[in-house]
Parts: C-alpha cells; sequence; structure tokens
C-alpha cells in the first residue's frame, strides 16, 4: 500500500503537477495539505476521472487539507471535533482547516497540516504549540480504538539537527525550538516511528526549500513533511522516499512529496517475482 504526503501549496496552482504525480506514482492513498480552497471549489472532477475519491476539509485562500485515494476510505473525520475532550477548544482550532483522518485498509491515517507558529515570540508560536496539544488528545482518543495509525503531513518541525541544512544557524528558531520538538516527542513517545529514519539515517534529505535566498538551488532545505507508524507497520514497511526531483518543477510547491510503502495488509511472498514492480 502506498501512502503519500505533499504540501502542495495551492492545489489550483499545482493541479497539473498533482496530476502528474498520481500517474508517475499510482498512491493508493495522496494526503494534500495547504489546499488553500473552499471544498466546493476542489477540483475533484480531475482525479473521479482517474479513478480516485476525493475528501476535503478545506477553506479560502488558506489551510485546507485532502485526501485522494484509489482504495475505499471509511469513517471520514474532519477536525478536532469529535475525537478531543475539549470540544471548545477543539471547535476553536477547528477555524482553521488543518486535520483529516479515514480508515484506509483499517489503518487510521491522520493529515495534519500543524501550524508554523511565524517566530517564537508571537503569537502563533502559543497558538501552535496549543494546537499540538490538541492533536496529542486526539491521539490519545484515538489510540482507545486500537487501530493501527499512520500520523503523516507537514508538521513544519525539524525533530532534531539532521533534519536542518544549518542546525547551528537555525536551532531554537521557529521550527526547531525546544518546546515544539518536545511537543512533536509527545505525540510519537513510544507507540509511533519516523518510518524515513527506518531507512535513512544521515542527515542531507530535505523536503522543504524556502522560496527565498536560492534555497533550492543551494540545496538549503529542511525535513519537516514526515511519516509517523504505529509498530505494526512499521514492522511492514518496504521503503520510504522523498521525491526530491519534483521541487525543481516550474512553478513547484516548496514542499516535495514523501512516499511510504507498507505491506499491508501483510502478505508473504514466496520469491522475489512476486515483488516485482513494487515501489
Amino acid at each position: 500500500m502506498l501512502i503519500a504526503t505533499w504540501n502542495v501549496n495551492s492545489i489550483r496552482t499545482r493541479i497539473t503537477q498533482v496530476e502528474d504525480f498520481i500517474d508517475e506514482f499510482e498512491p493508493d492513498l495522496l494526503c494534500l495539505q495547504e489546499t488553500k480552497v473552499e471544498d466546493s471549489l476542489f477540483p475533484k472532477d480531475s482525479f473521479n476521472k482517474k479513478g480516485y475519491q476525493v475528501y476535503t476539509y478545506g477553506q479560502k485562500s488558506y489551510n485546507g487539507v485532502a485526501l485522494i485515494s484509489k482504495l475505499p476510505l471509511q469513517d471520514i473525520r474532519k477536525g478536532f471535533n469529535g475525537e478531543s475532550n475539549n470540544n471548545e477548544g477543539s471547535t476553536y482550532f477547528d477555524e482553521q482547516k488543518r486535520i483529516i483522518s479515514s480508515l484506509i485498509n483499517g489503518v487510521r491515517v491522520v493529515n495534519v497540516y500543524v501550524p508554523n507558529g511565524s517566530s517564537i515570540d508571537s503569537e502563533k508560536y502559543a497558538y501552535k504549540l496549543k494546537w499540538l496539544t490538541c492533536l496529542y488528545e486526539y491521539l490519545e482518543n484515538q489510540s482507545k480504538r486500537e487501530e493501527p495509525l499512520c500520523l503523516l503531513g507537514d508538521f513544519n518541525i525539524a525533530l532534531n539537527e539532521k533534519d536542518i541544512h544549518n542546525p547551528k544557524r537555525f536551532n531554537n528558531g521557529i521550527m526547531a525550538s525546544l518546546r515544539e520538538r518536545e511537543a512533536l516527542e509527545k505525540l510519537i513517545k513510544d507507540r509511533l516511528e519516523d518510518v524515513f529514519r527506518l531507512f535513512e539515517q544521515n542527515s542531507g534529505h530535505w523536503s522543504w526549500w524556502d522560496y527565498r535566498s536560492g534555497a533550492w538551488q543551494r540545496d538549503q532545505g529542511w525535513r519537516i513533511d514526515h511519516i509517523y507508524l504505529s509498530k505494526e507497520l512499521i514492522s511492514n514497511s518496504k521503503s520510504c522516499v522523498i521525491c526530491k526531483k519534483i521541487r525543481g518543477n516550474i512553478q513547484p510547491s516548496d514542499h516535495a512529496p514523501v512516499i511510504v510503502n507498507i505491506n499491508w495488509p501483510p502478505m508473504d511472498f514466496d520469491d522475489d517475482s512476486q515483488e516485482e514492480g513494487l515501489f
């Protein structure tokens, strides 16, 4: 099962690139962030014609998340409401459309667009930390259903120094502050694992390059787009890659897609030929 995450930074601007990505990689589920469009205006027909279902949770000009799937999805959940202990707080956070989830082959996929936070001395930073606390409560309640979990999206957090091209310069700033990292570590704790690091331990692998200062041309990036899997999914993971080349498109998103291949539902392969063609 191929699951991909991609902050497209406007689905209508990047629609052709998303279609090309689907044609090339044929993901079972593509999770988008920062779609920047109301649900009624999302270009669903483009994906329906390719045999994909589309579920959206969007708003005008900002934020927005979507699920694009060629496999059946069940129990679609939009926003924090219904999963958080604090319904009043979750209603407040749901003014910004940043989280959508569903079941696919019995796996709960939670697609998030974590707030950026702007700067550590801003109100937006405090909002980000509170939003992450709400996400923690959401995942705690989800865990009671004992569903295998895939938590993915744009986290706007580099978890450690290996995830930043120049950690000495950026550590303790926005997206690399101690409180952000602690909040993310609390989310994943003993239940989830960063699947990309299962296959690649070295630095130098980025998923986001700032549009400014020639960051792409100099390969000065950050790894802030993550896929976290619960133990039963980690043990059945076959690969996880960042599709870096897509960042080099004309008029690209500033993010590159990340794809994980999970042998799920688990299958036994009798010989190498049966694995041929798997990503």
